[in-house]
Parts: C-alpha cells; structure tokens; sequence
C-alpha cells in the first residue's frame, strides 16, 4: 500500500477531494477515485473523482444554462466579482502555497511567489471587464452606419497544466470571467487541488452556480475526457497549455465545430549571452529561469549560448551559484530547488545526460539523482560543449540540465537559435543597443527578454509562434479578445 501523509491547512475546508458541478462538489459517476502524490516523498495525500466521457455532459450543460444568465450581468459587477476573488485569493495565500507545494513539489518560496504572480491576473481582467469596447463606422455607402459590438463567446475549456497551477487557472478563468463567458477546468491530473481550492474561493466572492465547473480525471482518462470537451456542441472556446504534441490533437478535435482555440505550447528558448553583457546580470537572470520550478516551464531556457570572449568566466560565475542550490522537498526549510513533479520527468532527465555525454558534452555537475532523497529529485546538472545533434538541443528539456554552447558572431547565434521548430521566448544580454534592436527583429519568438530574464505579467502578452502555438493570455485588449466574438451591424439612415 502507498505510504500517506496529512495535509494541514490554516483552513482545511479548502480542501476538496471532489468535482465542482454547477456549484456542488461532486464524486464521478462511477464513485472511482485516483490518487495525488506528493512528489517530494512519493506519498499520497489526497484522492480525486476519476471522471470519464460520460461525466462530461452535465458539466458542459450546466455549464452553458449558467451561461446564459451570466452573459448579461453588468461588467462592473464582473469587475467586483473579480476583486473579491483576488482579495480571498490574497487571505488563503499560504494555504494555496502549501497545497503548491505538496502537488508539484516546488519550494514554499516558489509556491508563494507563483500565487502572488497569478494575483496580477485577476486585478488586471477585473479591470479589463469594463474596458470591452466595441466601433462605429460610415462605410462608403453614404445614408448606413456600421456598428461593432463585443459578446462573450459562450462556454468555455480550459485545460490545464501541472507545473503553474494557480497562475495558469486564474489567467484563464479570470479572462473568461470578465468577458461574460462560463468556463469549465480540466486540471491536470498532478495538481487538482489547488485548482478547487481556487474554485471554492470563486464561489465565495460571488461566481454564480455553473459559471465556473472543475471536472478531474486521471491520466488514463485525460484524453477522453479532454476530447469529449473540446468536441461537445454547447462548447465554443478552448484554451490550452501544455506540450506541442498534446496541442495538435486538441487542435483537431477542436476542428469538430471549429472552435475558437488558444494554444500556449512548448519550448526550445535560447537564451544568449555577448561579450559585452554583465555577466553577473546574466547569471542571476539565468538562475531562476532554469532552476525554479526545477527547469518545469516551457518559458525557461533550454539551449544556453555564450560568447566565447565571456564563456570562461560566465561558466565559472554560473557555476559557482548553481553550487549554492540545496535540493530538497518543497516544504523543508532552506530548499532552494524541489523534485521533479513526475517519474516521466527524471527518465527524460536521464536519457538528455547520457546522450549529451555521449556525443561529446562535459558535465561540470550534478547529473544524477541525489542520495538520500525519496522523491523524483534530480540534482542540477550542467554540461558544457554542446552540440546541435544532441537531443537536449532539438526537445524541450523540463527539468534541471543546462546545456552551454560556445558561438562567435551574432549572425552565427542568431541563425542557432532560430534553428527549432518552436518560438515561445528568446532571451538575450548585451549592452550594445543597436544590437538589441537587431536581435529583437530577428529572434524567432513571440516574447523577447532583453536584458531581462523573467519577463511574464499580466500587462503584457503571453504566446509565441511556430509550434509554440497561438493566441494570447494576457496583456491590453488581446487576451480578453480571446473570449469574445464581433458582431457587426449596419445600420440605414433616412435623411
């Protein structure tokens, strides 16, 4: 039998070992359950409703009966709405973080950090509600005006992630929410209770009965509960995070309908570094953009370029700091960077190191798993001589390994880091500002960091390009589009 622990919460009525269905908690109609793992001790901690296909349709219908109630609630009341999920968000703070912390393994630090970061997104559609605006024309036909005006689009899917699980759900549903629109969640099987504890909190500030749905399942179940959403009829909206091979098949199983779809995807992010740049600036950017979460976000940098003038001392200086790191689980004091949220997670890890090994990499440290540690801990692992062959350079690594690559001219780095299919994010340090001009326009991208590692916030938009998919989660205007339709109407005008 697997070992357990207990969860202690400040108030442990947030904990919900259920579904959320048209405001009740619910069990699947099966009365199966699967369990939640602490991946810091491989103990389980919690068991949720194991949904299949069949579950989905009472979701999806209450779902949209909301829908039509909620559509005409006055913006401004949305708005309020909004702040008072954003205040009890702000009050359960640390219970959020802890239930982090136990579901994806990352330092309280983090957890806390990651609750504080999502808190942007609820203040910033509560504000976005009230700024939807719609158009007036004269066309060319001189006695009609022509009107646009903006309508939530209808019901919505969001379906979720593990390694962000507070910033990605409030990014999503607030959007939504905002927007008129009802939304149904489908977490990821790793990290469904703070997903719930935030739903819970929704209700409190006021989310009506079915507006806001949460159905959980299980890994096995995930496909067929995820296409039976994204297939339903009363279903006009998806958005989605996760890896790009997931994203295609949600992508044609939106085509049923052709619902209107956001893809968040993966990543293969270079991050550069001139001879001209501080390097110390670097490195610290460098530090949490490949160590927090353990390397788990397809933001981080995946593939590290260095001058060669600035490689020995980059080298020396980023590895110095990475030495300082203490592994352990999330919740033990002083931990710096946590296990890895799944076992598929280390196994990757694993086959990146031999490989790069393999073909001629150095490994300056770690690339093993630490002694003395239950969970799925992997100690961070640097190798240098990379080379393009290799695989860490051609997939998206999600975890500790950084791999460095020596260039020479900007031309030369450019051309490496636009060589992926992907275009998430780039990063860059240089001090010449003809030059952050340059990469700016030539990186392949949909978000550039210059100068600037952690680059993410509400007031700006989120998405990339390529396979790292389309539409946008944040920023003025773009992202609460994503859940809205134009409608036009013309008007004739006797004079």
């Amino acid at each position: 039998m697997a070992a357990t622990l207990e969860l202690k919460l400040e108030d442990p009525t947030l904990l919900h070992q259920a579904s959320l269905l048209n405001g009740k908690w619910v069990q699947a109609k099966s009365g199966k359950t699967f369990d939640v793992e602490d991946p810091g001790s491989k103990k389980i901690f919690a068991a949720c409703p194991n949904n299949e296909a069949v579950d989905v349709d009472s979701y999806v219908e209450t779902s949209k009966a909301a829908f039509e109630q909620y559509r005409d609630v006055n913006p401004r009341e949305r708005a309020k709405i909004l702040l008072k999920w954003h205040e009890l968000i702000t009050k359960a703070k640390n219970d959020i973080a802890t239930i982090v912390v136990y579901e994806t393994g990352k330092p309280m630090v983090e957890a806390l950090g990651e609750v504080d970061y999502a808190l942007g997104f609820a203040w910033w559609f509560a504000g976005e509600a009230e700024r939807i605006r719609g158009s007036i024309a004269i066309p060319s036909v001189n006695n009609r005006r022509t009107f646009v005006v903006k309508q939530p689009i209808g019901v919505c899917v969001a379906l979720a992630p593990w390694n962000f699980p507070v910033a990605m759900i409030i990014r999503k549903v607030a959007a939504a929410l905002a927007a008129g629109c009802s939304m149904i969640v489908k977490p990821s099987p790793e990290s469904p209770l703070s997903v719930m504890a935030l739903s819970d909190l929704a209700h409190r500030a006021g989310v009506p009965a079915g507006v806001l749905n949460v159905i959980t399942t299980n890994n096995v179940n995930t496909p067929s509960v995820s296409e039976r959403l994204c297939k339903h009829s009363l279903v006009s909206k998806v958005s989605f995070t996760g890896s790009t091979a997931v994203g295609r098949i949600v992508a044609r199983n939106c085509s049923d309908g052709l619902k209107k779809v956001t893809m968040e995807l993966g990543g293969n992010c270079p991050f550069i570094v001139f001879d001209d740049a501080v390097l110390e600036d670097a490195v610290a950017a460098l530090m949490i953009l490949k160590w927090r979460t353990a390397g788990q976000a397809c933001t981080h940098a995946n593939r590290v370029y260095v001058q060669s003038g600035a490689i020995d001392k980059f080298t020396r200086l980023l590895l110095e700091a990475t030495r300082k790191l203490k592994v352990g689980h999330g919740a033990a004091e002083g931990t710096t960077m946590g296990p890895l949220t799944t076992s598929r997670g280390v196994e990757k890890l694993e086959k990146h190191v031999e490989d790069a090994l393999r073909k001629g990499g150095k490994l300056l440290c770690g690339g093993k798993r630490p002694e003395g540690l239950n969970g799925y801990f992997f100690e961070p692992t640097i190798i240098t001589n990379m080379t393009p062959e290799m695989l860490a350079n051609n997939e998206e690594i999600f975890g500790p390994l950084l791999g460095m690559y020596k260039f020479e001219t900007e031309e030369e780095v450019v051309r490496a880091a636009n060589a992926t299919s992907m275009g998430l994010a780039s990063y860059f340090f240089t001090e010449n500002v003809d030059r952050t001009w340059r990469m700016l326009e030539r990186l392949e991208a949909g978000m550039i960091g210059m100068n600037t590692g952690n680059a993410s916030g509400a007031e700006s938009p989120f998405g990339g390009i390529k396979d790292s998919g389309y539409g946008k989660e944040a920023g003025k205007d773009v992202a609460i589009e994503e859940y809205l339709i134009a409608k036009t109407g013309t008007l004739t005008v006797k004079f």
